[in-house]
């Protein structure tokens, strides 16, 4: 399965794949102009964290015992779903049970919206919002046997 990996060594901290990210992913305008100026505000779902020179973009980590999938009140809302580890948003309750039993910090709760949001690595996009934002190339898009790692 492809996901985002980070070069952390790379990361200034410039939260340019937050900015992108919330954009894409949760904007009606698509547009950082337009983004800026709507109620409620566009929510990343990458978050960079630490200072500068020693920062960490964290999103999904697409846990193979994904607890947040465990967690979430499966008979009522059905809203993680396993296959692609992907928030059901329509059927999102706002329980905040996926938001807490996360240990990365990684699902981010919406109260403007009443939902959970986490990374689906823009599975509508052939790279991932983040990555093509990312001035240093911190962020990159692979399979785990392409990145060199086993």
């Amino acid at each position: 399965m492809k996901r985002v990996w980070v070069d952390r060594d790379k990361c200034l901290g410039c939260k340019s794949c937050e900015l992108q990210c919330a954009v894409e992913r949760n904007s009606v305008s698509k547009k950082l102009a337009g983004a800026i100026l709507e109620d409620p505000k566009p929510v990343a779902r990458v978050g960079v964290f630490g200072p500068t020179g020693a920062s960490f973009p964290l999103q999904c980590r697409h846990c193979q015992d994904a607890t947040c999938l465990m967690a979430a009140p499966m008979e009522q809302c059905n809203v993680m779903q396993k296959s692609d580890h992907v928030c059901a948003q329509d059927k999102c309750r706002g329980c905040w049970m996926c938001v807490m039993s996360c240990p990365f910090g990684a699902v981010t709760p919406i109260a403007g919206y009443n939902v959970a949001l986490k990374c689906d690595a823009c599975m509508h996009m052939e790279q991932p919002a983040c990555v093509t934002a990312c001035p240093t190339g911190a962020l990159v898009y692979g399979d785990e046997e392409l990145m060199g790692r086993s």
